[in-house]
């Protein structure tokens, strides 16, 4: 092993290969070739937020203007990320769930190391251990109830590694955590990509939480490096950029610009995108959210940055991806599950009529209905060809969705962060809450309209206003309320919950991200 790496983590030795000297030795040089550029980026954003706090309006990039004029086309997509008519997505350390995911009969399968995981140190590993068996098609598990093996055909496999912002803790590279974005696609990457061109496919990605093309171009460079580091030819890795971030709806050309002989398409995230637009004007008084489920994805601001990614992906030759619909199937509840169902067949018929390529499904039982619903929309596995003619301007993506804020959203935001939260301490990523799969954007939806309707002297549709001492008394009472329902089964993390939120909740300074203080309640 390389002089100044240390691994701080417990290994287990069903893991002790994915940390072999030569991996850790690969993922160092990736953090000491680019960890400069990373934290100059993140710096940026703190810069640009500042901006925006004072005042400056968003509008798209006057100095990249030409790549926005010019002709240009990214890379053909390879052949197994032609048809994505239907995308599932699930946590990487549950080793069931990545079985079940390949098994789904989604075209791919995003698996992850961000929203969908609490990035614990052994879920990590585990689930850099499940995707090493998954690459290899080695992965099985074996309850007493029945035995779970790939079948010949699977999803084609994509990794979400965490996004810039994130470290891993437990891997200090010269006295310095390693970027868990580095970390998490150096791993992999080492790892598997002979392993899936041996197979046919290839070593495929996804990047979450991008606010500028700048960050896309150090993707690009790390891309590079490790390709020639491995003997690997540019342009295997395909990498599927989120737009969660409002600031990136207004650089998707350069996105796809700086990542062209790499991409694999744009999707829209919408959960992280209200959360993005939460977050970027936290200051102004103006973009007062009403209540999360008023802010659908009809509302101007959505609709308009769903219509402009589509144009924007199809006219660069670029897949365009759309998000996921939090509604699950319900067995308990056959009239809601119907409700449900609906839902979800509203929202592809209506992402699919905008010319989206394909969407996400949050439950293996959602696959064969959204991809009914995309077969039917055109013929063929994808819509590249259509460039649905739209005018979008920088008001339309900013505009403010119009509701009320309701104690039902209050109390709903409340019980969904502190039951998300508590999971997550708790090791789960992805938690189903009345009937919708949570993950951390949700969570951060819900902490973030507490903080802007707190410190922003909102009014609920009732009249009071949404001060301090009226977040503690709801918030106590939903305490009560989850302490009741649990009975025998104890208070699991809801404690260090409960003070998790508060700290966002109060502070009068915004937090950008739950996942940075609430990582040190992690093992």
């Amino acid at each position: 092993m390389q002089q100044g790496i240390q691994v701080l983590g417990k290994v287990a030795p069903n893991a002790a290969h994915i940390l072999s000297p030569e991996a850790l030795s690969f993922v160092a040089d990736l953090a000491r070739e680019f960890e400069p550029t990373r934290r100059a980026l993140m710096q940026a954003r703190v810069t640009r937020q500042a901006e925006i706090d004072a005042g400056r309006p968003l509008d798209f990039l006057s100095d990249t203007r030409g790549i926005r004029q010019k002709e240009w086309k990214v890379a053909p997509a390879p052949k197994d990320l032609r048809d994505r008519r239907v995308e599932i997505t699930g946590p990487s350390s549950d080793r069931r769930m990545v079985i079940n995911a390949l098994n789904s009969g989604a075209q791919v399968y995003m698996t992850d190391f961000e929203d969908a995981i609490s990035p614990g140190w052994s879920q990590i590993i585990e689930g850099q251990v499940n995707l090493w068996d998954a690459a290899r098609r080695a992965i099985a598990v074996k309850t007493p109830e029945r035995e779970y093996r790939l079948n010949d055909q699977t999803a084609t496999l994509a990794v979400r590694p965490r996004g810039l912002h994130l470290l891993e803790r437990h891997v200090l590279v010269d006295s310095h955590p390693i970027a868990g974005s580095l970390f998490d696609f150096g791993i992999y990457f080492f790892h598997n990509a002979r392993a899936l061109l041996d197979r046919g496919t290839g070593p495929y990605f996804y990047l979450p939480k991008m606010q500028s093309h700048l960050e896309a171009r150090l993707w690009n460079d790390v891309f590079n490096f490790a390709q020639d580091r491995l003997g690997v030819p540019r342009g295997t890795i395909r990498a599927t950029v989120l737009i969660e971030h409002i600031l990136t709806i207004f650089e998707m050309e350069e996105v796809l610009y700086e990542l062209r002989d790499h991409m694999g398409g744009l999707n829209l995230g919408r959960w992280d995108y209200i959360f993005g637009y939460i977050k970027t004007f936290n200051r102004h008084p103006w973009a007062v959210l009403p209540d999360r489920a008023q802010v659908t994805m009809t509302t101007q601001f959505l609709r308009s940055a769903a219509e402009l990614l589509v144009h924007t992906c199809h006219k660069r030759g670029a897949f365009a991806l759309g998000g996921m619909s939090a509604y699950i199937p319900r067995r308990d509840d056959p009239q809601a599950n119907e409700k449900a169902l609906a839902q979800v067949r509203a929202d592809k018929e209506r992402e699919s009529s905008q010319g989206y390529d394909g969407a996400w499904a949050a439950h293996p039982g959602l696959v064969p209905m959204i991809f009914e619903v995309f077969e039917k929309a055109f013929e063929g596995p994808n819509q590249l060809l259509h460039v649905p003619p739209v005018h979008v301007t920088a008001g339309d993506l900013v505009a403010v969705p119009q509701g009320e804020i309701t104690e039902g959203g209050i109390r709903g935001n409340i019980s969904v962060a502190l039951q998300y939260v508590d999971a997550w301490i708790q090791g789960r990523g992805a938690v189903a809450i009345n009937g919708l799969m949570e993950d951390t954007a949700t969570a951060e939806i819900a902490r973030s309209q507490l903080w802007q309707w707190v410190w922003q002297g909102a009014r609920s549709s009732d009249g009071w206003p949404v001060t301090q001492e009226r977040y503690l008394e709801l918030r106590s009472e939903e305490v009560e309320k989850l302490m009741e329902a649990r009975g025998a089964q104890g208070v699991g993390a809801l404690d260090k919950a409960v003070e998790l939120l508060d700290s966002l909740v109060l502070s009068p300074t915004y937090v950008e991200f739950l996942t940075i203080p609430g990582y040190r309640l992690l093992e």
